[in-house]
């Protein structure tokens, strides 16, 4: 298992792609931290099925780990629930020796990244994912943040871990929607950096799913590195789908579509712009189109959706600077770019299509 070096500004960390490796964590984490006490924050679900085999790993391996369970899906995304967790970090007298960790899929990921980013002015965290789309891109580049009513992602801090174990084991017991979604975010990455995957995912064979993971956070750890807070640019091409994307999630109060549902739909209508704003050919996106049915994510809205709470959602994204929108197009299945000239009349025009 050979690690994948992250290198974010002058920080770097390791990620380590397999099987059984919750059950190495405890060792694995002693190679990296000196703290002994720390905190598991999971949410209902994956704490059911995971936490006790993380918390004898850590236990055997000489930690003191306490468990902080939260409720499931985004509506924990909150600062209320930033609060309620360093609460109990504090009754349990953790201090800034102590470390946390991330069990969990993206929301546990980014709220956990988030309280070790303000806890004690930041303390070390370790992801752990244990979904598709937390393994391939959530895990990966230090963004930690929690939603607000206003929009999503609102509040937060760069924090990265100092290590991201990411156990193929437990994507076997994802349901369907839960692994199906991840694969938004996959094939996001084929169309903006590598068109060779894109085709390979055209026969993709569960057995590869190692190597699948190993590639994605091969491909965002190459793009964090060139551009660690999205300073230059290159870094905002991971957003890819996502203005759109996270102006639906919230215009379905985050229960209507999953993040990588959400995702698809963002792709589709990133397609249509770039038919128009960057020469994408119609058969390239007849392409992109055919595989996100085949991995069967969403690729339009339904007739009753409101469209025009996404349209108001957008003006709140982060992205949204000056009444114009730092939106990404493609080309071209491989590549993207940034684009100053997208207008919201060109979003609705795409959500029409949709």
């Amino acid at each position: 298992m050979t690690p994948i070096m992250i290198q974010a500004g002058n920080q770097s960390y390791e990620a380590l792609v397999g099987s059984r490796l919750l059950e190495e964590a405890g060792a694995l984490l002693s190679q990296k931290l000196s703290g002994r006490d720390c905190a598991i924050v999971s949410d209902d679900n994956v704490a059911a099925r995971f936490a006790q085999t993380l918390v004898q790993s850590l236990t055997s391996a000489g930690f003191k780990p306490t468990l902080i369970i939260i409720p499931s899906g985004e509506k924990s995304k909150t600062l209320d629930e930033a609060e309620a967790i360093c609460n109990r970090m504090s009754e349990t007298r953790l201090d800034r020796s102590s470390f946390l960790v991330a069990l969990g899929g993206g929301v546990v990921g980014d709220l956990t990244g988030f309280v070790a980013a303000i806890y004690h002015r930041g303390i070390p965290y370790v992801q752990v994912p244990t979904t598709l789309l937390a393994q391939v891109d959530s895990s990966i580049g230090g963004k930690t943040a929690v939603n607000t009513t206003v929009g999503k992602n609102m509040i937060g801090a760069w924090h990265h871990p100092t290590l991201v174990i990411a156990d193929v084991d437990t994507l076997d017991t994802l349901p369907p929607r839960e692994w199906k979604q991840g694969f938004a975010e996959v094939l996001k990455h084929a169309i903006i950096r590598d068109a060779e995957m894109f085709e390979l995912l055209q026969h993709f064979d569960r057995q590869d799913i190692a190597a699948l993971v190993r590639r994605n956070i091969e491909i965002k750890a190459k793009i964090v590195a060139a551009d660690e807070r999205e300073i230059k640019g290159e870094r905002a091409l991971l957003n890819f789908g996502h203005t759109v994307g996270h102006a639906i999630e919230r215009a379905g109060n985050y229960r209507d579509f999953l993040h990588g549902e959400a995702v698809s739909l963002g792709v589709v209508a990133a397609c249509e712009i770039s038919l128009r704003k960057a020469g994408l050919s119609e058969t390239e996106r007849d392409r992109i189109l055919r595989t996100l049915l085949a991995f069967d994510l969403p690729t339009r809205l339904p007739a009753d959706f409101p469209r025009e709470k996404i349209l108001n959602a957008i003006r709140f994204d982060k992205k949204f600077k000056r009444q114009e929108v730092r939106f990404v197009v493609t080309p071209a299945i491989g590549s993207a770019r940034l684009a100053t000239d997208v207008t919201v009349d060109d979003i609705a025009a795409a959500l029409a299509k949709l």
